[in-house]
């Protein structure tokens, strides 16, 4: 099981408020679209995207990125 964003942050240690705060603002609006989806489902997607992500310098697109990947793994499940 995949931490949810918060955890993730927590964990790695990360202090880019502003992404985390933008990561489960994705969790929220994925949760609306995908009602069917358990919250936890939709958190490790999100999660899991994230991590491919992280270790990128430019941390401005990180979030719409994480959406847009994590929506298309919710629609094709």
């Amino acid at each position: 099981m995949v931490d949810s964003p918060p955890r993730q942050a927590e964990a790695l240690g990360m202090t880019n408020e502003p992404e985390v705060r933008a990561l489960m603002a994705v969790v929220d609006r994925l949760a609306e679209r995908f009602p069917e989806e358990p919250r936890s489902v939709i958190e490790n997607v999100v999660a899991e995207e994230h991590r491919v992500l992280d270790d990128g310098p430019i941390r401005d697109y990180v979030p719409v990125l994480v959406e847009r990947a994590a929506r298309l793994r919710l629609t094709q499940h």
